[in-house]
């Protein structure tokens, strides 16, 4: 199929099927929005890279693209998840079974929440000290430990999560990875309160919570390369887009909310201000060109470590444009509440800009990721990194 058949397949497509919103449904319980979603995924659309068995159209890359862009002239959702939903890609390459087939489909059409239980009190920045244990019983395992900034716990379905199953081996070699259903006895979800006033943050306690045996994903212990795989995806989606303002004010979105709000304060014609604007629009084309390359690497369950450079940058990006707006304001930017949305944007920003320096790996270990994979510089050392875990000290 020629580039220009695909793209008037997907926009006849499109004008038969989407009228601007999602479809009203009139059953009990079901979503609109998953009921589109299903519509999208049936469609082949939702992960046209995807093989056909899969719900894909083994598409190129390049025609993927095209896909997306047309569902986005549309402003219809649902197309390209096969770059974007770290959950169905993680299931896909590493999940088994009939569980395998149910929960991808699930996944697509939004008919599930998920969350991520890797971080914990004392395994930050190094997942791999995990000490949240599965003990094998019949049928499956048993799951009791801790687990915290967990986004979206309250309203998860499954939870992807992270639990040493052996201890006799060195950290790395004693992990597992699991879908744990997460309503039920044993789950306890509590919000984590954060500097910009919300709380999408959760501490998670897991108290013999019962995970079935089909919802291991990869080989039991050898969850580390399972978890390398989620944590590429969830760098992509991270380097990729980040959250905007709160208000909308103004209207202006991207690169052009800063022009705006530099042509609004009347200093576009300021040759500092001018440059400095330039400079984060330009770092923002620079790194959505990156990122491009990194997604165009990441064969299907696979991991990149130029994807940390795209999570990196992003986070730099955010710091940035928060500093460029508080410069615009000028004492502007003291103030706070609604009733002044534009200083109000720019505190939220500057203070949201964190969550991408922390989550998903903070920047010191993106830092790290690039100088040992990329460039080749030599590791740092891990003492406890050929030590049983059941011998590593831990204060």
């Amino acid at each position: 199929m020629t580039d220009e058949q695909l793209t008037a397949e997907v926009e006849a497509w499109l004008a038969a099927h989407w009228t601007g919103a999602e479809p009203h449904h009139e059953s009990f319980g079901r979503d609109p929005r998953s009921v589109w979603l299903a519509e999208v995924r049936d469609a082949g659309w939702a992960v046209p890279r995807w093989p056909a068995a899969w719900h894909g159209r083994d598409l190129s890359d390049a025609q993927g693209r095209l896909v997306e862009a047309a569902f986005a002239r549309a402003g219809a959702p649902g197309a390209g998840q096969d770059r974007t939903n770290l959950w169905a890609n993680t299931a896909l390459a590493h999940a088994t079974g009939e569980f395998r087939r149910t929960i991808v489909a699930q996944l697509l059409a939004g008919e599930v929440g998920m969350c991520l239980l890797y971080s914990e009190p004392g395994a930050g920045s190094d997942l791999a000290a995990v000490r949240t244990r599965a003990d094998k019983v019949e049928g499956g395992w048993r799951v009791t430990g801790q687990k915290v900034w967990t986004s979206g716990a309250a309203v998860a379905d499954y939870g992807m999560l992270i639990a040493r199953t052996d201890w006799d081996v060195p950290k790395h070699r004693g992990i597992s990875f699991f879908f744990l259903p997460m309503k039920q006895d044993g789950v306890t979800v509590r919000p984590l309160h954060q500097i910009t006033g919300e709380a999408h943050f959760n501490e998670v306690f897991i108290d013999g919570a019962f995970v079935p045996e089909d919802h291991l994903l990869g080989p039991l212990n050898g969850g580390w390369s399972v978890l390398q795989t989620a944590l590429a995806y969830e760098r992509s989606v991270m380097g990729d887009r980040a959250r905007g303002p709160r208000s909308g004010a103004g209207g202006a979105k991207g690169d052009l909310a800063l022009l705006a709000l530099a042509r609004e304060a009347g200093r576009l014609d300021e040759p500092v201000v001018r440059q400095q604007v330039a400079q984060a629009i330009a770092w923002r084309a620079l790194n959505a060109l990156n990122t491009r390359r990194a997604k165009a690497e990441l064969a299907q369950g696979s991991s990149s470590a130029i994807m940390s450079l795209g999570k990196l940058a992003m986070s730099r990006i955010l710091h940035e444009e928060a500093r460029v707006r508080t410069m615009l304001l000028r004492a502007g930017s003291l103030l706070e509440g609604p009733e002044h949305p534009r200083a109000e944007d720019a505190n939220f920003l500057a203070l949201n800009a964190y969550f991408t320096s922390i989550g998903g790996g903070t920047d010191q270990i993106q830092r790290n990721i690039i100088g040992e994979r990329v460039l080749g510089l030599p590791k740092e050392p891990e003492v406890d990194r050929t030590v049983p875990f059941r011998e590593v000290k831990a204060g």
